[in-house]
């Protein structure tokens, strides 16, 4: 199977604290995969590692067997809700635009085609009817599916989503996991950083569980057992309607 991630020994610090510590793991393409683990266990900070946005103590990161820099074009990011500037005076279509710049090159700006495409992708999250509003109107649902409306313009080959579901409607929420498994289908890859435990069966091909360190990552069947969820939450807790942590 080939790789589409390879994480080595990966350590991240904030003011001389380690935050993550000996992670090491590699999946390969076209999955669906979770990011899961307690409170404060450092799954943001693993992946806004992973994609160069905070500095790492060292560690080796390979996306699709290159550095990150150079992959940067292939790969879409959805922030959580609350890192954005919701005032920011933008408009809905204005921010899908603005997922086909990576692909567009130094100095161009969107053309007639782009922003064709970037109304096909509004479509696809079901948000067409709000192209003009301003994006700090919305509800937080329809929020991140404007975002994902985004990351789906810049044509990318790997997705990163952190806490896509937080707060946000049922609605929505289907929406959301529809397209990423069509994605997915596709032959993409996507990361999703997740707390409901008990959708994790219904969402997820693969999990990577982490508590400061790597507690294992794979299959779903494989990580998703009682001894490594303990080991994990360190916690026992019954497997039925888990909510634990974000």
């Amino acid at each position: 199977m080939e790789k589409a991630i390879e994480i080595n020994n990966l350590h991240v610090s904030y003011y001389g604290k380690e935050v993550i510590q000996d992670i090491s793991f590699s999946l390969g393409k076209g999955k669906l995969i979770g990011i899961i683990g307690p409170n404060g266990a450092g799954k943001s900070t693993m992946m806004k590692a992973i994609l160069g946005l905070i500095p790492k103590d060292y560690g080796e990161v390979k996306i699709h067997g290159k550095e990150i820099k150079t992959m940067r074009k292939n790969i879409a990011y959805v922030p959580q809700r609350s890192d954005l500037d919701w005032d920011f005076p933008i408009n809905v279509i204005d921010t899908v635009l603005l997922g086909t710049y990576p692909q567009l090159g130094l100095f161009r700006r969107p053309g007639k085609k782009e922003k064709k495409w970037a109304r096909e992708c509004l479509e696809k999250v079901g948000m067409e009817k709000f192209a003009k509003h301003q994006i700090g109107e919305l509800s937080g649902g329809q929020q991140q599916r404007v975002f994902l409306a985004r990351a789906l313009a810049q044509r990318a080959e790997m997705f990163f989503l952190d806490e896509p579901f937080v707060g946000i409607d049922v609605a929505s929420e289907q929406t959301i996991i529809n397209i990423l498994k069509q994605l997915r289908d596709e032959g993409k890859t996507v990361f999703v950083i997740h707390h409901d435990l008990s959708k994790v069966e219904d969402y997820f091909d693969d999990l990577i569980l982490i508590n400061k360190k790597l507690i294992q990552s794979g299959p779903v069947r494989d990580v998703f057992q009682r001894e490594t969820m303990t080991r994990a939450y360190q916690t026992n807790f019954p497997f039925m309607n888990m909510e634990v942590g974000v």
